[in-house]
This record gives C-alpha cells, structure tokens and sequence, in this order.
C-alpha cells in the first residue's frame, strides 16, 4: 500500500507542479485580472489548499482502486487521461487565454472523474468518497470557466 501512495503522490503533485507553472504566471495577468469572474470565485489561497487535499484524497483513492479493480488496464488508461486533462488546462486556460477550449478540457475531467466515481462505488464502497472532493472541486472549476466564456 505504502508503494502504491508514494507513486499516485508523485503523480498527482507532478500534475499539480506542472499546472502551476501557467498558472503562477497567469493569475496575476491582466488578462485575468480584468475578467469579468463569477461572483462565486473562491479567494485565491483557497485553490492551493482545495487541490492539495484533493490530490491527498484522489491519491488513496487510487491506491485503494488499483489494489481492488478487476478492470487494472482500464483505471490506469482512464487515470492516465484524467492526468493530461489535468495538466492541459492550465496551459489551455491561462497561457492560451482560450476560455472554450479550457471549458472543453475540464468538462471533459469533471465527466471523466464522475464516471470513476460511479464505477468504483460498487467495488470500493466507502472508500470511492476519497475521489469526492475532486469531483465537487472540478463542478465549480467547471461552472468558474463557463461563467468567464460566456461574461466575457
């Protein structure tokens, strides 16, 4: 088990780190800054204390998945491109500045991350709650970019 954190740890905070060098640099442009944002918009130390819990949870999530699956080829292509879409946004989002193609991308995750959700209830039980807060997290990112495509 403690083999199986260790490597989702890294991943996941591997995906985090790489994110964060758009959007270090992309929160305090002015093409953010002069949005026009929901209303809802967390305060901006909310966003790094949200992702590193989710990350500590998705990551016993998928410790605990990979041991119990029976689909492990599945999981892993499926936890792959929940990876790239992750990492992708930000780029897409923040250095492209293309709102669109971002609400494309983490509809996309958010969709992605239910369905893995739902599949692993049966078989996790409980323990599928560890992928919760991702998917709560990732339906208001979801509503934060649609609301800037469409105020915009």
């Amino acid at each position: 088990m403690l083999q199986r954190l260790i490597l989702f740890l890294i991943l996941n905070f591997g995906a985090l780190a790489l994110g964060s060098i758009f959007t270090s640099k992309g929160v305090p442009s002015d093409w953010y800054t002069n949005l026009n944002k929901a209303p809802w918009t967390p305060p901006g130390w909310m966003f790094g204390f949200a992702w590193t819990t989710i990350m500590i949870c998705f990551t016993f999530f998928m410790a605990y998945a990979v041991k119990e699956t029976k689909k492990l080829k599945s999981l892993i292509i499926l936890f792959s491109l929940q990876w790239v879409l992750n990492v992708t946004w930000n780029p897409v989002f923040f250095y492209f500045q293309n709102p669109l193609a971002g609400l494309l991308i983490i509809t996309s995750l958010t969709l992605l991350v239910g369905f893995l959700l739902y599949q692993h209830l049966h078989i996790l039980k409980l323990k599928s709650l560890y992928i919760a807060p991702y998917f709560l997290w990732l339906l208001i990112a979801t509503s934060l970019n649609a609301y800037v495509l469409f105020n915009n």
